[in-house]
């Protein structure tokens, strides 16, 4: 075993909560009990005509061809019970496994879209913290792994240990003193399956990170490739997937040569060391009085069947023990405690509480508000503004000052650490999802398209928002101008991203996005960042009417899109250092004027 792979097994195993897990897993099988007690029975039922088999070739042995008797009727009799009961025994068989596996697909199904769903509502920072191929791999990798615990182990372990209780059955019936004797296999295959657990566990947990690991690079790297070929680090990035993948690797040659060890080897030991007993007993017996040849028969028979099931268990704990880590690790996604639902934006109204407030003016007030993201620097230092009604409010400052941050606290993606949000008087928290989500209008610097059409990506599924809706807001905001030049107009299909589409179309898509959810609230964070100057004046009228009546706070860097803005903050290290109209501001001579003789090429620093 790699000196890698033995320094990271001294990792927390977390063996006692994977019982936990495994009845987390059992719980998802509850809406499904009438089809599994059916196929259960069915189980029961094939595995009863499969081990009676060996019986009746017992019978025939001891009662017939050893006494010499061959009466017809009752070979035929024998003989064609044999036949049928391997008849049904395969019939029924076929049956369970499927009904075992159409629950199996159910319930996975049913695992993917719970994560899914998750995912949808997970709050800012976990997106911040996690790596979106480390997400994906949890969404498809982890819930495959998942569901090989209820395709391939549930049924094999039901399976194959009706199948063993079947075969000690038959063995007592048979001779309860050499069946007896036998019992002792039970008790050593259930350390070697513990001591294998045991171990395996450690090695699953980091071969399910590892492939995260893989995922997430392979993620980036699709994402940032032109980055990566213009940057020419292509061998760089290769390199680090080459990494990863060995230790991927490792943690597989481990696993092989723990089961090298602990499965088969093990196992046909324990077969000879039985087989050595069985034959040794009736050699013993023989040398008393005459053994019964169908009884040496059926104990070998059942040896032989025995040593399968066995195999089948232990080999498939490999199977167990990947999925109880990666529903440990999907566990993690569901059960994460910093998601909307802890920021109160998923609270299930009851039935006699007020109902939530909505927003109808608009108003918007910080109040004291700090914040830091990683809980020790802090990114918003008391910050407190107002802005009224139909008011323009402009955030200015350079990068890191924390003008997104404000818009990010607003759309709640963030909890307030200290001081208070207000909408109209109402505290921030109390306003439901659906009300913020629906009254308050975002256009980010990143203009994002989704797989679609063009008429797709205006609606984004909003049922207020109707056909004629789109089209008119795309007219409001002068989208339609190059909308109807495209070959399918408002049909027209939109690749990943919309790379099909300039960044001044793309981002002209997002306003009118916006501008049909007709919201009380509008934030424009540097939203004319990726229009080039032709296209920012051609809809710079556009984002006039859009804040007309709407309550806005605008983050810019090109001061020259915010001059008639009623209120200018002007931010730096987390601070409002400054604050009045374009005018008032140049007068101060600060650092907005500094800024604004920079831009205007009159400044050589500041």
């Amino acid at each position: 075993m790699s000196t890698l792979i033995s320094e990271e097994l001294e990792h927390k195993a977390g063996l006692s909560g994977q019982g936990g897990t495994i009845l987390r897993l059992l719980a998802y099988l509850k809406p499904h009990l009438k089809p599994l007690a059916f196929a259960f029975a069915l189980l029961v039922a094939g595995t009863a005509a499969d081990v009676a088999g060996p019986v009746l070739i017992k019978i025939f042995l001891d009662d017939y061809l050893t006494p010499g008797r061959l009466e017809p009727l009752a070979l035929t009799i024998l003989g064609g019970g044999y036949l049928l009961l391997v008849i049904l025994a395969s019939f029924l068989q076929y049956h369970q496994l499927v009904r075992f596996n159409k629950i199996a697909l159910l319930v996975i199904q049913q695992i993917r879209v719970d994560i899914f769903t998750k995912v949808q509502y997970l709050a800012m920072s976990v997106f911040d913290r996690t790596p979106a191929g480390a997400l994906v791999s949890r969404v498809t990798n982890d819930t495959e792994a998942i569901k090989e615990l209820y395709i391939g182990v549930l049924s094999t372990y039901v399976q194959n240990i009706v199948f063993l209780l079947g075969i000690f059955i038959a063995m007592f019936s048979l001779d309860v003193r050499l069946a007896a004797f036998c019992l002792v296999l039970l008790p050593v295959i259930v350390v070697l399956m513990q001591i294998y657990r045991r171990i395996s566990s450690k090695i699953y947990r980091i071969s399910r990170a590892e492939l995260g690991r893989l995922n997430a690079i392979l993620n980036e790297s699709i994402q940032g490739m032109n980055i990566i070929q213009i940057m020419r680090q292509e061998e760089t990035f290769q390199k680090k997937f080459a990494g990863i993948n060995e230790k991927y690797y490792g943690a597989a040659i481990a696993n092989i040569k723990l089961e090298s060890t602990l499965m088969r080897p093990a196992v046909d030991l324990l077969y000879t060391l039985a087989l050595i007993l069985v034959l040794g007993f009736f050699g013993l017996e023989s040398i008393i009085g005459p053994v019964e040849v169908g009884v040496l028969y059926a104990f070998i028979n059942y040896l032989d069947r025995f040593i399968d099931p066995v195999n089948m268990i232990l080999m498939r704990l490999s199977q167990l023990q990947q999925a109880i880590i990666a529903a440990e690790r999907v566990f993690e996604v569901l059960d994460d405690g910093r998601t909307t639902t802890a920021l109160g934006l998923n609270a299930v109204q009851e039935a006699g509480d007020p109902p939530a407030p909505g927003i109808e003016k608009g108003e918007i007030e910080f109040r004291n508000v700090s914040f830091s993201y990683d809980g020790v620097t802090e990114v918003l230092k008391n910050i407190s503004f107002t802005v009224h009604p139909g008011e323009t409010v402009a955030l200015v400052g350079h990068t890191g000052s924390g003008k997104s941050t404000i818009s990010n606290l607003l759309m709640k993606f963030y909890p307030v650490n200290q001081g208070e949000i207000l909408i109209d008087g109402i505290s921030l928290h109390d306003f439901s999802q659906e009300e913020l989500r629906t009254q308050v209008g975002l256009v980010a610097q990143d203009p994002f398209l989704f797989v679609g059409d063009i008429a797709g990506n205006i609606a984004l599924n909003r049922p207020q928002v109707k056909e004629g809706e789109v089209e008119a807001a795309a007219e409001f905001v002068e989208a339609d101008q190059f909308i109807t030049k495209l070959g399918q107009g408002y049909q027209e299909p939109v690749s990943e991203r919309g790379s099909t589409l300039s960044s001044g179309q793309r981002q002209l898509i997002c306003f009118a996005r916006t501008i049909a959810g007709e919201p009380k609230i509008l934030i424009l964070d540097e939203a004319t960042a990726s229009v080039d100057t032709e296209t920012e004046e051609a809809i710079q009228t556009a984002l006039n009417k859009m804040r007309q009546g709407r309550s806005t706070i605008a983050i810019a860097h090109r001061l020259s899109t915010i001059q008639d803005a009623d209120l200018i903050l002007v931010l730096h290290q987390g601070q409002i250092v400054e604050r009045g109209n374009h005018n008032e501001l140049l007068a101060q001579k600060g650092l907005y004027y500094k800024m604004f003789l920079l831009q205007q090429g009159a400044g050589k620093g500041y």
